[in-house]
């Protein structure tokens, strides 16, 4: 156990954590020049297509330090964006030490703060970093100030690298060899796994990623997963190296994964304890915290036929993804789907697109929409995440928002231009400093239902990609919102309803009408699009009727003829329009879903 290192590297988004686990990864031989490739770790093909990390690796490499023992370094590289936090903190219980990366030329950002709270949480041993020490625009000077000062880490441990050129590596390694201290356990106590994760395969069941706390576990023992009691045969144990590689036993200290045959897989979770069923563990494990979501969407299978195998696939992504959540829901055009809760608009999209790809099921999703409090005339309260459910406006005393406080950095010539845009958003209290010479760094109180609209997009295109944001959920604020239907020749469909500010209501509906008119195909009778708050039309559009040429075998003759024929047609479309049904295509659905610019 002396000889075990059990680490993570954190940082904010694109400060090089996969590109250092690469030069890792290769320092210690894992993998030859032949068949390496970069981002290494990053197996999804989302991830390698986006260039981020979404789901946190680990990897066992075996490091001979300068004194001559051989140890075993267990890495685990995790993302870097805000939605996907959850998965860094289940990957540092798991940990006795971090890395925190800070990139030699941006310093410290907003997710390099949030994430070393979580390693404090922890009581991680934290090396910090200064990476890219290769840039042109480096200042490895002032930013090791800038950790010494800001985040209060000794200047001693500051270690300095450069993880596209690969120097600096062998000191950081061994730096982790000195620093950071091996795990505790006794390996002959009675067996106490705590899992951090879990993924489908369709030919073994669930794969469970666990960390042994105590005790030992080998092929053949029957274990028993604490939080329902079920219970289940060991087939396999062993080390992930790029590829699963099975051993005798995993022992207290070490971080593996679990082959059970476990089928049903809801008896796998995030946070629960394996024990042994002979010799049971006298308490579980403390588990993770319970995640709050905070943004919400409907999502329904295209063909009505795959509703199952959504369900199916649905369970078997919670697997791999415990901050996702689901529940049945229905609606009366899109018929039965499942209403489901994410951490951000980036963990909406991850999760749409590895439903497609993996599971091979297209999707339909409606507007997405935030947890409000409703604030009811008999002194209840209820919180509404879907417009379908939001009361009648009679009983409504007042309605509160959440409100997040954004951290947003950008060169400073883009000041006006964001300050414009979170003016446009409702933003409140702006503030800002210069973290370094050039660049802002700008806070504010936002709405997050503005936010998850499309402000990240706007963002990116008024600072030409350099703006970086971050937000935390701060509070819930009273605000004056309103629900907007969307009537499609007088029926109301749910699933464009929103809820929206009253001030952003005829907007919103202004758009949701012009985009729904580009693409319902004509009818034979005119069709009216409507927004409408309540009772009030508020904006509309219409539809030509198509129209056939009655008249074309009238040549000559007396004018009556023909306007006989127009009247018989007239009436004919005006009772066709009381019983006529309008077709409403699924791209018109995704049309309102896509921002302006998009």
């Amino acid at each position: 156990m002396d000889a075990i290192r059990n680490f993570s590297i954190i940082a904010h988004i694109d400060h090089g954590k996969s590109t250092l686990s690469d030069r890792m990864i290769q320092r210690c031989g894992m993998v030859t020049d032949r068949e390496f490739r970069d981002q290494i770790l990053d197996t999804m093909e989302i991830e390698r297509e986006r260039g981020i990390t979404i789901k946190s690796q680990t990897i066992r490499l075996p490091y001979t330090a300068a004194d001559g023992r051989t140890y075993t370094l267990n890495l685990v590289d995790t993302p870097g964006h805000v939605d996907f936090s959850y998965e860094v903190s289940r990957a540092l219980s798991s940990c006795e030490g971090a890395l925190l990366l800070v990139d030699a030329s941006q310093g410290v950002e907003a997710q390099t703060l949030a994430n070393l709270y979580l390693a404090m949480e922890n009581d991680l041993v934290i090396i910090p970093v200064i990476n890219k020490i290769d840039l042109p625009a480096a200042d490895p000077e002032a930013i090791a100030d800038q950790i010494e000062n800001d985040l209060g880490l000794d200047a001693a441990m500051i270690q300095r690298c450069s993880a596209k050129t690969g120097e600096g590596v062998d000191e950081l390694l061994e730096a982790i060899v000195r620093f950071v201290p091996p795990p505790v356990g006794d390996a002959g106590a009675p067996l106490r796994a705590l899992i951090f994760d879990a993924n489908y395969d369709p030919y073994r069941g669930t794969i469970i990623s666990c960390r042994i706390v105590e005790g030992t576990l080998r092929p053949g023992d029957t274990i028993v997963f604490m939080s329902n009691g079920a219970s289940y045969k060991v087939e396999e144990v062993g080390y992930f190296g790029l590829t699963r590689q099975p051993t005798k036993q995993l022992t207290a200290g070490e971080v593996g994964y679990v082959i059970a045959g476990v089928k049903t897989v809801s008896d796998t979770r995030v946070g629960d304890t394996i024990t042994l069923k002979e010799q049971p563990a006298a308490e579980p494990l403390p588990g993770f915290q319970e995640i709050k979501q905070v943004v919400f969407s409907s999502i329904y299978p295209i063909s009505t036929d795959d509703y199952e195998d959504l369900a199916a696939a649905l369970e078997k992504l919670k697997l791999n993804d415990a901050a996702l959540t689901f529940q049945k829901d229905s609606s009366a055009a899109l018929g039965f789907g499942f209403r489901c809760g994410f951490l951000g608009l980036l963990h909406l999209e991850v999760v749409q697109e590895r439903l497609e790809r993996e599971f091979g099921i297209p999707l339909l999703l409606t507007v997405p929409s935030v947890n409000y409090h409703v604030h009811l005339t008999n002194g209840t309260m209820v919180e509404v995440d879907n417009p379908a459910y939001y009361p009648d406006p009679g009983s409504i005393d007042h309605v509160e928002e959440p409100f997040i406080k954004a951290t947003i950095l950008i060169p400073d010539r883009y000041m006006g231009a964001v300050m414009q845009l979170c003016m446009d958003r409702r933003g409140e209290n702006v503030s800002y400093h210069y973290p370094i010479p050039g660049r802002i760094e700008l806070t504010c109180e936002l709405p997050l239902a503005e936010v998850i609209y499309d402000f990240y997009d706007r963002l990116k295109s008024v600072t030409q990609g350099y703006g970086s944001f971050d937000y935390e959920l701060l509070d819930y604020r009273e605000s004056d919102l309103v629900k907007l239907d969307i009537l499609v020749n007088g029926e109301r469909v749910d699933a464009l309803a929103q809820l929206v500010h009253r001030s952003r209501a005829r907007e919103r509906g202004l758009a949701a009408c012009k985009r729904l008119k580009e693409e319902i195909p004509r009818h034979l009778f005119k069709i009216a699009i409507q927004a409408a708050i309540g009772n009030t039309i508020i904006a509309r559009t219409n539809i030509a009727a198509l129209r056939k040429d009655v008249t074309a075998k009238c040549y000559g003759g007396d004018i009556t003829r023909k306007r006989k024929l127009l009247e018989k047609q007239k009436a004919g479309k005006k009772r066709m329009k009381t019983v006529g049904n309008v077709d409403i295509p699924q791209r018109a659905f995704l049309a309102v879903l896509k921002s302006d610019d998009r």
